[in-house]
């Protein structure tokens, strides 16, 4: 049915938004679908696009925004101090991954040829940053260490495939002459946009900064100037955008320009993803096991890459295990480079269908993964503990000598933790040998051993942990955590087998919900914390302030306590 480009528009905009809503609903990935919802209305589906050419150019739009959002949210300074284990591991993941996947899909995977196999390795290789960091944010995970080490992985991912975008235009005759005059365009492209970002832009920006239209306007112009001047170069316009918004990430504009550019950039991107899903074939059995294949040789590579890496460099397998289920998932940049290799014919549509599938269902599967990868350590354990694989344990952290039960236990470590620990420090030093912290955070032990307090590892919801820590035998045990943080249980549970273990010490727990404190209560606490009473006694104070015209001096004063802490957690 051919339609005029205005009209095919409209229907991809409305197919993409229902199939979106009912997404929603079942709370799948939004990118899954725009896939669906291309393939309904293509050449594949109902057949009211037949002629997905007809926005081409705007879906090619929308990729160049796409990578120039992600350019802005890119930090440079995360990158440049990315910490060796997070450096060695992502170095091997990354070659590894692409390597492994190289050598099989060329001798095995479905496809044609050996550069088709290196698209493919490639697109395996990457991990989807946005699935991951919403879940982990969302659990709260992002601070722990495998949290900030897979985080560091994907903000490497993402150097590596500028990297793949500088050479991916000359894959097909990669003579040494090409390919140097390709590492040479990257070079005049990085350094023009540098020297561009450094000595010219910040003029004009804070010229143009009291008009918000204008910083639109000119973040725009920059990114599209960027992407003609990569094509002119005959590079990937996909990576001029990209490096015009990694340029533009240090600057004071950067988050107002993310937020204007953020509502244009989804409605070009909606229409990119939707145009993606029209090449989608329908899928054959051969499809489907050949999308099972790449799905199952993704998370072996990754198992394999990240856990090795890790343990071996003495993180435990519980942060060795963490990071490499979290990484298991295709990248929505994958798609957008195997949509780069069709355009150059290196990359056929049953290979875009193949991933479009494979990224799917890793989607919906990495999302329960990454949601229950606590409760998968634990199933894993045993396996871990036959083939003799250890977890770091209390003997990394304290002494023998030290290894007494302590009168104050303090179950599981963050912010609150943390300021508890500095009022101590600063009111009560003479408890600091009497307090026990039981928490599996390495680097938090590393801090805390700094600063003279006793540190266990192990997990808190763990009975034997409690146990082997000298819980049994604590005058005092807090627990500070909320119900949200805690893997695999609450603090209901965590009184209970307390009691159990301490039936004559003061448990002292946190209630999120105001409806929790009189079960705890029921359940054996002496005490429960409800932070926001607190909280709420401080607005009132702040409210008070401000109708006295005081806020200045609260201000004063907060601003001196802040001074005087140093904190394990800042």
């Amino acid at each position: 049915m051919e339609h005029g480009l205005v009209t095919d528009i409209a229907i991809c905009i409305i197919a993409a938004w229902v199939v979106a809503v009912a997404s929603q609903v079942a709370k799948q990935p939004l990118l899954l679908a725009y896939l669906v919802a291309g393939f309904a209305v293509g050449p594949h589906g109902f057949k009211w696009v037949t002629n997905p050419d007809s926005i081409q150019t705007i879906s090619e739009i929308g990729l160049s925004l796409l990578l120039f959002m992600i350019g802005l949210e890119i930090d440079l300074k995360k990158m440049l101090s990315a910490g060796r284990t997070i450096t060695l591991t992502a170095g091997v993941q990354i070659l590894g991954c692409l390597l492994l996947g190289w050598l099989i899909f060329g001798l095995v995977g479905p496809a044609k040829n050996h550069l088709e196999a290196l698209y493919l390795a490639v697109a395996a290789a990457m991990s989807s940053t946005v699935i991951i960091v919403k879940i982990l944010y969302d659990k709260r995970e992002l601070e722990t260490l495998a949290g900030r080490v897979t985080l560091g992985v994907l903000v490497l991912q993402d150097v590596a495939t500028i990297l793949f975008l500088a050479v991916q235009p000359n894959l097909k005759h990669p003579a040494a002459g090409v390919m140097f005059q390709a590492v040479g365009n990257v070079i005049l492209l990085v350094a023009v946009a540098f020297l561009t970002s450094r000595f010219v832009l910040p003029k004009v920006f804070k010229f143009i900064a009291r008009l918000p239209e204008l910083v639109l306007v000119g973040a725009l112009a920059w990114c599209f100037a960027m992407a003609g001047f990569a094509d002119w170069l005959k590079l990937s316009t996909a990576m001029g955008a990209l490096i015009a918004g990694v340029m533009l990430s240090t600057f004071p504009y950067t988050l107002d320009v993310a937020a204007k550019v953020t509502s244009l950039r989804d409605f070009f991107v909606t229409l990119f993803f939707v145009g993606l899903g029209m090449l989608i074939p329908v899928p054959t059995v051969a499809v489907v096991l050949w999308t099972i294949f790449v799905c199952l040789v993704l998370i072996a590579t990754r198992l394999a890459t990240v856990f090795p890496v890790l343990y071996s460099m003495k993180q435990g397998y519980r942060v060795s295990f963490l990071p490499a289920v979290n990484l298991c998932q295709m990248s929505e940049l994958s798609l957008v480079l195997l949509a780069l290799g069709k355009k150059s014919g290196d990359v056929s549509d049953n290979i875009i269908g193949i991933c479009a599938f494979a990224f799917a269902f890793l989607a919906i599967g990495s999302t329960y993964a990454i949601i229950a990868n606590d409760i998968l350590l634990r199933k894993i354990t045993p396996w871990f503990k036959q083939l003799e694989l250890h977890d770091l344990d209390h003997t990394a952290f304290l002494a023998k000598e030290d290894a007494k039960p302590c009168r104050i236990c303090l179950l599981g470590f963050s912010w609150t933790a943390s300021s508890l620990l500095a009022e101590i420090e600063r009111n009560r030093p003479e408890l600091i040998p009497d307090i026990c912290v039981i928490d599996f955070n390495p680097v938090v032990h590393e801090k805390l051993k700094k600063r003279n307090f006793h540190a266990v590892y192990g997990d808190i919801t763990a009975r034997d942990v409690l146990h082997h820590a000298g819980v049994s035998h604590a005058e005092v045990v807090l627990c500070s955590l909320p119900n949200m943080v805690l893997k695999g249980a609450n603090n209901l549970k965590i009184l209970r087998q307390l009691r159990e273990l301490n039936p004559q010490g003061k448990i002292i727990v946190h209630a999120e919900l105001l409806s929790d404190v009189p079960a705890l209560y029921e359940a054996g606490a002496n005490f429960v914390t409800a932070p926001r009473l607190l909280e709420a006694a401080d607005l009132l104070h702040a409210i008070d302030a401000a109708e006295k015209n005081s806020l200045d001096h609260k201000r004063g004063e907060q601003e001196m306590l802040l001074k005087e802490r140093s904190e394990v957690i800042p």
